[in-house]
């Protein structure tokens, strides 16, 4: 199986990590900045692709109870979007906590706010891909 690149997306950021070539380990790798839906869905397509991704997985914000938002909708809209840009499979994951647990890891290492910006979102991105390749090693599936 080929790697694993996973969306944090956001508003104004979309952070990305991609898997190792083994699949054993998410690594944060690059904050994009958005600047329109139809230039945001070409350059995720692309990077995708760049990386010989086989599977893209895109953090979905529910809220603390589970409960959908308006930010729910918006994402899962973007994410039908990427589904008609690429032939790549495209996955969802719950992301509630990554930016929680970013924001948390960033503090811990006393990052200035200007520099927190560049990297919370692949950072959270790296949670999503890490908690999607340790379901599938806990199902026993092949990653």
């Amino acid at each position: 199986m080929g790697r694993i690149i996973a969306f944090d997306i956001g508003d104004k950021r979309v952070g990305i990590a991609i898997s190792d070539p083994f699949n054993e380990m998410a690594l944060p790798l690059e904050t994009y900045w958005r600047k329109s839906t139809e230039k945001d869905l070409e350059y995720l397509a692309n990077i995708a692709a760049e990386k010989s991704a086989e599977k893209i997985v895109c953090g979905l914000p529910y809220n603390f109870d589970g409960s959908e938002s308006e930010q729910t909708a918006k994402t899962r809209l973007f994410i039908e979007k990427l589904k008609e840009t690429t032939q790549i499979e495209i996955v969802t994951a719950d992301e509630r906590f990554t930016t929680l647990m970013a924001r948390r890891l960033l503090l811990e290492a006393d990052m200035r706010r200007e520099k927190r910006k560049d990297v919370i979102d692949k950072i959270a991105a790296s949670y999503i891909l890490e908690g999607y390749l340790n379901k599938l090693k806990n199902k026993g599936e092949r990653v």
